[in-house]
């Protein structure tokens, strides 16, 4: 079920997007409501799901992290079980940021980060090459990062 958002949810929603930080006071200044009903609002919208969580945004380049590697998986078989195991295994990888299950030519698109190149060949090897039921890896490396946001439209 979708969760019904209004006007003034969807602003609260944008300005907590660009800024997690903001206190209900400095919320309820840019949408012209009382802290208490700003807080209210902001509750109502955690307890729905509808705000999974916080999180502090950090700059790959500042903690050496900037080569961002996409890598095609194909898997031996569809079954539940391989496909479970997979799931299992590729989300204890800490430079695996995204795993997507995908249709197409291959099953898995995940999205990883590594120091360099020398470093993603490390993660290759004692990583993705071990993951189970893995019949096909396909990596490519983004020259560049044209945009990147994790805020959603609303």
């Amino acid at each position: 079920m979708i969760f019904q958002i209004d006007d003034t949810d969807a602003r609260l929603l944008r300005l907590i997007q660009r800024d997690a930080r903001l206190t209900a006071v400095q919320l309820s200044e840019k949408l012209n409501l009382s802290p208490s009903a700003c807080h209210r609002r902001l509750q109502r919208l955690e307890a729905a799901g509808v705000v999974a969580g916080r999180v502090a945004l950090l700059d790959a380049r500042a903690v050496g992290r900037s080569t961002i590697v996409m890598v095609e998986i194909s898997l031996s078989s569809q079954a539940d079980d391989v496909l479970d195991a997979f799931e299992a295994d590729v989300a204890r990888i800490p430079d695996v940021l995204e795993c997507h299950l995908m249709t197409g030519a291959y099953d898995y698109l995940l999205k990883v980060v590594a120091q360099d190149s020398e470093d993603f060949a490390r993660i290759h090897r004692r990583h993705l090459a071990s993951l189970p039921g893995v019949a096909k890896l396909q990596s490519s490396f983004a020259l560049k990062t044209v945009f990147a946001t994790t805020a959603l439209p609303v």
